[in-house]
């Protein structure tokens, strides 16, 4: 007999039908009740077991987190809770839980803390809480891939290991097979990185559009979404080590065009996963709930989750300049009443927040600021036109969402050979090092931009965990790389 999932059932039930269902027990009451998950949905299937068809030993074996396969007919409830139910007619004990040893795990039938959820980040995905989530950012995942084929977008692999640093940041991880121990010197006693795997100083990759760039200035339209990495010595709950990004570029596109583009993929993720996610996301609306009941009324979120979703879906972003921005702040009470912790001044990057203050108090809506000041921003961003003098400013965006602050960042790149050769210099970016890159503008150069989005940052915001370790299966972080 084949084996049905449980979400399958429940979304079309068929009293009277004859079923196979396996999955893991989450409870066994009164040696009669089976609550029964195969993680295909967050809702369990109750099974009836009538005792006295069944053999002591048997029973014995049902217990929490024991994996069974039950065959037995569908039919209408005679208790609360569930509108369906299976009388099970045969039990397969497949797999079993030793009580003592699931008293000590998150199966425990209680609840825990996310710290200790973390602890057993093997064993946490069997909790509701970290189905819903890894369901859901399933559901991010594939609404980002449809959302860029639907459109057109061209699937780009960059490379992991690279020469290169997109950010200029230099938080990177080496990549090497060079003897830690005995590693060959040059003759001015600096490790000798010509003799390694590469021949070259190598490390693991920050962002992939750099090359992203190369393919959208030839196929149109591209995006990458792979995994990157920042030798950041943060423990904040914002950072990892190792995390995920999406990154488009499109060719012939201005900075105008990059917005509508961005704000057009994060409204479609919103609503996809409010379509497609129903139950895990109430799940976790009514878990946020739940948790902000427990702080002081000046500390709770003014929206609930899914308001948060229908606020992005239902409100057009608000576009403003990065001066427009400082001067909203410089001239709101907040500051005039000194409740930012970070000074407010053109120049200065903003911080969360001063960020989340123009997205939740003043404007309501979701905000991209444009328009930054060069000083603090990468060498491809384009150079704008229109800066006035002493106040260089470049065509960057960041599109600010409430609860998290900056959910993307990007700008439209540097197409002028002449001046990008002068950005390097400024950075001190040898242009041998990029001559890959420059040359592209040698060759039919066009005014194209792109943007980064952090998958886990976007997979927070629709799951309403506060953790970005809570959002990723096995998170790398400072002094962890367990599992």
């Amino acid at each position: 007999m084949k084996r049905v999932k449980i979400a399958e059932i429940l979304s079309q039930p068929k009293v009277g039908e004859t079923y196979l269902i396996k999955g893991w027990v989450r409870a066994f009451r009164s040696n009669r009740f089976i609550q029964l998950n195969d993680g295909s949905t967050i809702n369990n299937i109750q099974a009836v077991v009538d005792f006295e068809n069944f053999d002591e030993a048997i029973l014995k074996k049902i217990t929490t987190a024991a994996s069974v396969g039950l065959i037995g007919v569908l039919t209408e409830s005679q208790g609360a809770g569930q509108s369906v139910e299976l009388q099970v007619s045969e039990i397969e004990i497949i797999g079993e839980a030793n009580p003592d040893d699931v008293q000590r795990t998150v199966m425990q039938p209680k609840k825990h803390s996310l710290e200790f959820l973390r602890e057993q980040a093997h064993l946490r995905f069997r909790t509701n809480t970290f189905g819903a989530v890894f369901r859901i950012r399933h559901a991010v995942s594939y609404a980002i891939h449809k959302f860029f084929n639907d459109k057109g977008f061209y699937y780009l692999h960059t490379p992991i290991i690279t020469g290169s640093d997109a950010e200029g940041a230099g938080e990177m991880f080496r990549v090497s097979t060079l003897d830690p121990k005995n590693p060959p010197l040059t003759e001015d006693g600096a490790v000798n990185f010509k003799e390694d795997f590469f021949g070259k100083a190598v490390n693991l990759t920050v962002s992939g559009q750099l090359e992203a760039e190369l393919a959208a200035l030839a196929l149109g339209q591209v995006y990458t979404f792979g995994p990157t990495f920042r030798a950041e010595n943060s423990n904040t709950s914002r950072h990892l080590a190792e995390f995920w990004m999406i990154e488009p570029e499109v060719a012939f596109n201005d900075i105008h065009d990059n917005m509508d583009l961005a704000e057009e993929m994060l409204k479609y993720i919103c609503q996809y996963v409010m379509t497609n996610c129903p139950d895990d996301l109430k799940f976790l609306n009514e878990r946020e709930a739940t948790e902000q009941q427990s702080k002081p009324q000046n500390e709770r979120n003014e929206l609930g989750l899914i308001e948060r979703l229908q606020f992005v879906t239902a409100n057009d972003f608000q576009r403003i300049t990065y001066t427009e921005a400082i001067n909203v702040l410089v001239n709101s009470n907040h500051y005039k009443k000194k409740k930012f912790q970070y000074e407010v001044e053109w120049g200065t990057d903003l911080q969360s927040e001063h960020e989340r203050y123009l997205v939740e108090k003043e404007y309501k809506r979701p905000v991209i600021i444009t328009d930054y000041p060069a000083s603090f921003k990468a060498f491809y961003m384009r150079r704008n036109d229109h800066s006035e003098p002493g106040k260089e400013t470049v065509a960057a965006m960041d599109i600010l969402f409430p609860g998290i602050g900056e959910m993307v960042g990007g700008s439209q790149r540097e197409e002028r050979l002449d001046i990008l050769k002068e950005k390097c210099a400024a950075f001190h970016i040898p242009e041998e090092e990029l001559w890959w890159y420059l040359d592209t503008r040698k060759f039919g150069t066009v005014p194209h931009a792109g943007f980064g989005l952090g998958f886990e940052r976007m997979v927070m915001f629709v799951t309403g965990m506060t953790n970005i370790r809570d959002v990723i299966p096995f998170p790398r972080t400072p002094q962890n790389a367990e599992f």
